[in-house]
């Protein structure tokens, strides 16, 4: 008796290419975001267009509307991605404690958020362009992401670190700007002051520095 293989093939053949293809889907869809972030961070929401994306990500305009139907939908998942990463890097780490000393916990945490800042200066850009419009993307940004963020920080600096209530605000702006200033005006700062502050080493310095200025 001959065994006929070519149904459990063609199934076989076809979980193959449909796989192949959601691969493609997620890397278009994550390629798109990425472009979504540089573009609306240097010219904002409304200078930025589906087209200017599409043409930073390589793409063509269809697809951004394939993959997330407007604008809108796409600004907000740019900034969702960005946020994750920033949880990542700052956030979590202050969850996991690594270090029985909680100002050197606080002071690398601040280091790595220093670090993030340096290799996405977008972040900033993005940050100053929706912090100076009263509008719903600033409120659906504080909702989702400013808000328990800035209150999980709240906490920690104050029952771990000892600031009061009253500094908690001066404390988030200044390691903010602090934080991140220097490398969103890069091309500045290299005429300016001479150095360039996105070489390694000056990144280092610099997360030194706003670690201590921050936490004493």
């Amino acid at each position: 008796m001959v065994r006929d293989d070519s149904k459990s093939k063609n199934a076989a053949s076809a979980k193959s290419t449909g796989t192949a293809r959601s691969k493609k889907r997620e890397e278009t869809s994550a390629r798109i975001v990425q472009a979504a972030r540089q573009s609306f961070a240097k010219r904002g929401f409304h200078g930025t267009s589906t087209r200017d994306i599409a043409n930073v990500a390589g793409t063509n305009q269809g697809l951004i509307t394939y993959h997330f139907g407007t604008k809108d939908v796409l600004w907000r998942a740019a900034a969702d991605n960005l946020f994750e990463e920033i949880g990542e890097r700052l956030f979590d780490r202050l969850a996991r404690r690594p270090s029985a000393d909680e100002r050197e916990n606080a002071r690398e945490s601040i280091r790595e958020f220093v670090r993030f800042s340096a290799e996405y200066p977008e972040f900033f850009w993005l940050m100053v362009d929706e912090g100076k419009n009263a509008d719903e993307r600033l409120d659906w940004l504080i909702s989702t992401h400013l808000r328990p963020r800035f209150e999980a920080l709240a906490d920690y600096m104050l029952n771990a670190l000892g600031y009061s209530q009253d500094d908690l605000p001066h404390v988030y702006y200044t390691l903010a700007g602090a934080a991140s200033l220097i490398f969103a005006v890069a091309p500045e700062c290299r005429q300016l002051t001479g150095i360039d502050p996105l070489k390694k080493d000056a990144v280092e310095r610099h997360a030194d520095f706003v670690a201590r200025l921050i936490i004493t």
